[in-house]
């Protein structure tokens, strides 16, 4: 089993965990903490101790482990840095991207070292931690690869500043491994010896958790968001109980080396600990060397925008045709120029732009007044529009059609241009503006309500075709006081609602640092929160394979309109997956018992051969290579031609696609409790290569 060199620079899948006070508590239990130290276990002003990262991100680690094909059976955790951005909170969801970065060759017997990075984001959009994980492979050694080079930390030669000692619990990974390491060697006496070792061991993590408050508490005590940096090296087991003591030398200001100490025998068990602390550094959202685009930016929120933009390092292209509120009039260059004089009298960069947005002709040559002057886009906001109020009955064509010309169409015009650019350079950030009233509806604007709820739409169609080249569209509701608003708010509110307010929400939308695509936000007055299309559970009204009546939609009215338990899909696909679901009998086993057949993923390639449907793959010429994770999982390829089908294990050099599964979800849906459609809509199922012909599969074969 050879290492997977080409997973280097591959990016993971994201993975998301949601998390409370109570999984907070059990880390800090679970790595020794108790009543001294109640900030940490008691929900009233709970802290989180910063060690808490890696336990909350423990499946990266197997995904590492997975995805380099490193072979399990010499596996060891031998580095761990982590690098601390925020103080983590205490509830959320945090969502995890990474990849392996290195696969090095200690030599032929000496093992190789995998290397992967990742970075955690926290729900509230903030960038936790960084963490860089060396796993050791034993076995893997030889394979002609580059060394690692070397990573040398020299210790004071004077004894430490600290010496906190500290005993484990004989119990303790009972209750560390709740936290997510559940693996055999620390708890299962059996497997402990298969492996070599008297009884079960600590975690390596455990003991780094040991270490983590003693360092805390000798360098930022009850400060635990001051921690900035933690690195070490996994050197020695430990078994539970045995006392252990964490040597602290103090080098510099805000820098610390230490080790732990095995208390029986003196041996390091973790080594080459580098510990960093100080004030979290001022944290400014900057956009120095991107190039932006604002629509309407002459005065209002188009004009707040360009002028933060610059301000924190953006070249800005400043758009404003200069027309009426209505839209009417031939135009002004004066309300752009202003702007632009403003930007470069503080030092910006900034160029005007007259183009009217809803034209083809003014949106491309928008674009173009960018790639002219600066080279690129990397961000676009469509802040254009006008307003033509009037009832529904009283709205003329040429009403309904001019604010229809400069918000929807004026939006597609430009950002068409832009999306390419940013596509080709794999970089993107845009922001529709719609609106309140295009969201709940709105007396009397009805051209355009229907322009800003449709931007939405065409937002999250782009959130889909955007994801895979780093271009990511959100969208705003701003409620704020503009030449749209001045003459229908109240002075008084008027004079709350400044464009300032709203800035701030945008600006991010179009930062690297956010996380999200395909949001919308309403923001206003100095309050944010997002808005969703959510849809409830429903129920199935057919009777049979009868078409329902009208009679069947009245006596299920109540579960159809509920929006209990209502859920918010990412795509048509996820939807439709959930659809097909509906129809799906629930059996006992996906209801949560034990699945009662006992079937493996090895027990269905072994008998997929006698399912297959010769008659079916006429003129058929594929391979199927199926790539399944997890315990049980492995790699198989079905090889269908002249109407014959071959099954082998083992990874074909040229499959027509690959479909990628947990071993779990492979034989779910095999044995029918999980619809194929509903797994790919879902992510459960990643099919790479010829998409359309998988759907050849249902058909080739039937189960």
């Amino acid at each position: 089993m050879a290492l997977n060199l080409d997973a280097v620079g591959k990016p993971f899948a994201p993975l998301t965990k949601d998390y409370d006070w109570k999984d907070v508590v059990l880390y800090a239990l679970g790595v020794g903490a108790g009543f001294p130290e109640l900030d940490y276990c008691y929900e009233k002003d709970l802290k989180v101790i910063p060690s808490f990262s890696i336990a909350s991100i423990f499946k990266i680690l197997m995904q590492i482990g997975l995805e380099s094909n490193i072979n399990l059976a010499g596996v060891l955790h031998g580095e761990q840095e982590l690098i601390f951005h925020n103080p983590i909170p205490v509830e959320g969801t945090m969502t995890t991207k990474g990849k392996i970065s290195h696969i090095y060759d200690k030599g032929e017997g000496r093992g190789a070292l995998v290397i992967g990075e990742s970075d955690t984001f926290h729900s509230n959009g903030q960038k936790l931690f960084t963490s860089i994980c060396t796993i050791f492979g034993r076995l893997d050694g030889g394979f002609g690869g580059q060394d690692a080079p070397k990573n040398e930390v020299v210790f004071p030669d004077r004894d430490p500043d600290f010496s906190i000692e500290a005993t484990p619990s004989p119990d303790q990974p009972l209750i560390y491994r709740l936290s997510g390491d559940v693996f055999s060697l620390h708890v299962d006496p059996e497997f402990a010896k298969m492996s070599g070792f008297e009884k079960p061991i600590m975690h390596g993590l455990c003991t780094h958790g040991f270490a983590c408050r003693a360092l805390m508490d000798c360098l930022i005590p009850g400060e635990p968001e001051k921690a900035r940096r933690m690195a070490c090296r996994f050197s020695k087991t430990l078994y539970p109980g045995i006392p252990i003591k964490t040597l602290i030398w103090k080098t510099d200001e805000g820098k610390a080396l230490w080790r732990v100490i095995n208390m029986e025998n003196e041996e390091i068990v973790i080594d080459n600990g580098i510990f960093e602390y100080g004030d979290i550094p001022k944290r400014e959202i900057r956009y120095d060397g991107k190039v932006a685009i604002v629509t309407g930016a002459g005065a209002g929120l188009g004009r707040a925008y360009a002028l933060e933009l610059a301000r924190r390092g953006a070249k800005v292209v400043v758009n404003d045709l200069g027309g009426a509120r209505d839209g009417s009039g031939s135009g002004s260059a004066a309300p752009a120029d202003q702007v632009v004089t403003e930007i470069t009298s503080a030092g910006g960069e900034a160029v005007a732009n007259y183009d009217n947005v809803a034209t083809v002709e003014g949106g491309e040559a928008i674009v173009k007044t960018a790639l002219d002057t600066f080279g690129t886009v990397d961000i676009l906001i469509n802040n254009a529009g006008i307003l033509r109020d009037k009832s529904f009955v009283k709205m003329e064509p040429e009403n309904w059609h001019a604010v229809l010309d400069v918000h929807l169409k004026g939006a597609y015009h430009v950002s068409r241009p832009a999306f390419a650019v940013m596509k080709a350079k794999g970089y993107g950030r845009i922001v529709m503006t719609t609106s309140a009233a295009g969201l709940y509806g709105n007396f009397g604007q009805t051209n355009y309500t229907a322009a800003k709820l449709a931007l939405v739409g065409l937002m999250n169609t782009l959130k889909l075709e955007g994801k895979k080249y780093n271009i990511r569209i959100n969208t705003v509701a701003p409620v704020a006081a503009s030449r749209l608003t001045e003459d229908i708010l109240p002075p008084d509110l008027f004079e709350k609602l400044k464009p300032e307010f709203v800035t701030p929400m945008t600006l991010f939308l179009c930062s690297e640092d956010c996380p999200v695509s395909g949001n919308i936000y309403n923001v206003g007055m100095g309050f944010c929160n997002r808005a969703a299309v959510v849809t409830g559970p429903g129920a199935v009204v057919a009777k049979g394979e009868g078409f329902p009546e009208l009679e069947d939609i009245v006596d299920n009215l109540d579960k159809i309109a509920s929006l209990k338990g209502a859920k918010e899909y990412v795509d048509l696909n996820e939807q439709i997956g959930d659809l097909m679901a509906a129809f799906t009998p629930k059996s006992e086993a996906a209801a949560g018992e034990d699945d009662p057949t006992g079937i493996s993923v090895g027990d269905i390639f072994a008998d997929l051969g006698n399912h297959f449907q010769p008659e079916a793959a006429a003129g058929v010429d594929v391979v199927f290579q199926y790539i399944i994770a997890g315990a049980g999982g492995g790699d198989w390829y079905t090889a269908i031609k002249d109407q014959s089908c071959a099954v082998e294990a083992g990874c074909h050099d040229k499959p027509t696609c690959t479909l990628k599964m947990d071993a779990e979800d492979f034989v779910a849906m095999m044995t029918g409790k999980l619809p194929a459609m509903q797994a790919f809509s879902s992510g459960k199922l990643v099919i790479e290569g010829d998409i359309m012909k998988s759907q050849l599969i249902e058909k080739l074969f039937k189960l």
